[in-house]
């Protein structure tokens, strides 16, 4: 089964108006250069520059997603932003379940699992993130955590069309440690097989199952190399246009 890699960047909470406006601009030019793509970009910047990234991006073919969202469409949610309201100024994508939304904002798979209903309704993507802590793998507890959170945080409606899964080890988390392909290797497949039985076979061969934490250009080839690693989620090297532009050519092979 072939699926097309996904190259995506999660700005977390970085950039000012300038500062993305300039990100924008220098990823979209990039991009523009490499004519026909063999993968596919997303950039996920802050709320406050979805709109400023979106004409920035004008003529490039990169897909706008958010960070969050609430799960109602509206109502009394101070500080909240719905996914009817990202859907209406363009969003493509959501990222959902963040192991920094789980770990600091309390956020269980249960709340996850709804938010991307909701996310499906509004005709948005949602990206599931999984990954286990440091404390959980030196337990000997990785597949069995990240296969929980898949259970729980993926809706019986996913499909491989509405639904793409992030695996990120908490720890690989802008720390610079990488687990080895062979770890990597290990939880992207055991997630498919863990689809595979919540969805259906043929759902969990097309889709997309994402690996972030600590990606860079020159580990990329290895790590989209393996057979279940369908594209990256990337963090701190999506800050820089060389970085996340490095990444995709060398995974990419473009």
């Amino acid at each position: 089964m072939v699926r097309k890699l996904l190259i995506a960047g999660n700005w977390k909470m970085n950039g000012l108006l300038a500062e993305g406006a300039d990100l924008a601009k220098g990823i979209a030019g990039e991009v523009k250069k490499m004519g026909k793509l063999p993968c596919e970009f997303l950039v996920c910047p802050p709320f406050t520059l979805l709109t400023t990234v979106k004409k920035s991006l004008r003529g490039a073919k990169v897909a706008l997603g958010a960070q969050d969202c609430h799960f109602a469409d509206k109502g009394a949610h101070t500080g909240d932003i719905s996914p009817a309201m990202l859907k209406d100024i363009g969003c493509q994508y959501v990222i959902l379940g963040h192991s920094e939304r789980r770990a600091n904002h309390g956020e269980t798979s249960e709340l996850i699992n709804v938010k991307a209903q909701s996310a499906y309704r509004n005709e948005l993507k949602a990206i599931i993130c999984v990954g286990e802590t440091l404390n959980e793998r030196d337990a000997g507890r990785a597949v069995e955590v990240c296969t929980k959170q898949i259970l729980d945080s993926v809706p019986e409606s996913a499909t491989y069309q509405n639904t793409v899964i992030a695996y990120e080890p908490v720890w690989a988390i802008g720390t610079g440690k990488v687990p080895t392909t062979k770890d990597v290797a290990e939880i992207h497949a055991a997630i498919r097989k863990t689809l595979a039985r919540k969805l259906g076979k043929s759902n969990a061969n097309r889709m997309r199952i994402l690996y972030g934490g600590s990606v860079k250009p020159s580990n990329a080839a290895e790590l989209l190399s393996l057979d279940d690693v369908d594209g990256a989620l990337i963090g701190g090297a999506s800050l820089k246009v060389e970085d996340f532009i490095g990444i995709a050519k060398n995974a990419c092979k473009c």
